[in-house]
């Protein structure tokens, strides 16, 4: 004969309990989630210490590169992912819960405004969502950062000259006109750096005319040209043409060692 196993009361209510709480648990998204790059997990590089410029930017290169490939990566997954429910959508097929979940948060990380009518929000979307060529995000980066030497990329993975408005943020610069609140951004690694650099490109307004260009090249199916973005980068600096202009020269110049 088997012996039954008697499980108490109040063990059953706990095992319901944690059932609960565990099932309420957030899937990690990987629409949602900052992918690491190898480089990310090293060390900044003392880019200082080298006296030869070619081998600085070696050096400089060979460290950004694969997390702008790799956050490049993650963005056309989000864009696939965009595709793929719209796709859905203009054939009548049902979107899940999950997925609108996702389509939401990335609305919401986009700031594109959510309506009852999705139509205009993948075609926002769609728009926002896409990459940064890895020659444009190379040379800017060196551009603001002096070819990673300044002290803000150095002791806060800032290569991009990016604010933050909260007081405690980042570094306060030391040439703040005064009334000023703005701080230079920190950041614990260089993947959310980078995530949040281009995820600046991508959803701010001062950047809607690098972005117009990047669609035409792609509703003309050529391809989305380092050069012809950098067009829309004239509210990056307060320098405007002058600084347009210098990032196309760094492109031509460099273009072999990148």
């Amino acid at each position: 004969m088997h012996k039954l196993k008697i499980i108490s009361i109040s063990a059953v209510v706990l095992l319901l309990v944690l059932f609960t709480i565990y099932s309420l648990q957030p899937e990690k998204s990987e629409i949602q989630e900052v992918p690491q790059s190898i480089s990310a997990k090293k060390p900044i590089p003392d880019f200082s210490k080298y006296q030869i410029s070619l081998e600085k930017k070696k050096a400089f290169f060979e460290y950004l590169r694969p997390s702008v490939e790799t956050q490049n990566g993650h963005i056309l997954r989000q864009r696939e992912f965009i595709q793929g429910l719209r796709a859905k959508h203009i054939s009548g097929e049902m979107i899940s819960e999950r997925q609108m979940q996702e389509l939401e948060w990335l609305a919401k990380e986009y700031r594109v405004d959510m309506g009852e009518d999705l139509d205009p929000v993948f075609e926002r979307l769609l728009n926002r969502v896409d990459i940064i060529p890895v020659e444009l995000v190379l040379v800017q980066s060196a551009n603001e950062s002096a070819w990673g030497t300044s002290r803000f990329a150095q002791k806060g993975y800032n290569f991009f000259g990016l604010w933050c408005f909260r007081e405690g943020c980042g570094f306060v610069p030391k040439r703040r006109n005064d009334g000023a609140a703005h701080e230079v951004a920190k950041f614990n690694n260089l993947s959310r750096a980078m995530y949040t650099y281009m995820r600046n490109l991508n959803r701010h307004d001062a950047y809607r005319e690098m972005r117009a260009i990047r669609k035409k090249l792609r509703d003309e199916m050529k391809p989305i040209s380092a050069v012809a973005m950098t067009e829309g980068l004239l509210k990056y600096s307060e320098r405007g043409e002058e600084y347009v202009h210098e990032l196309k020269q760094m492109i031509r110049v460099n273009k072999e060692h990148m």
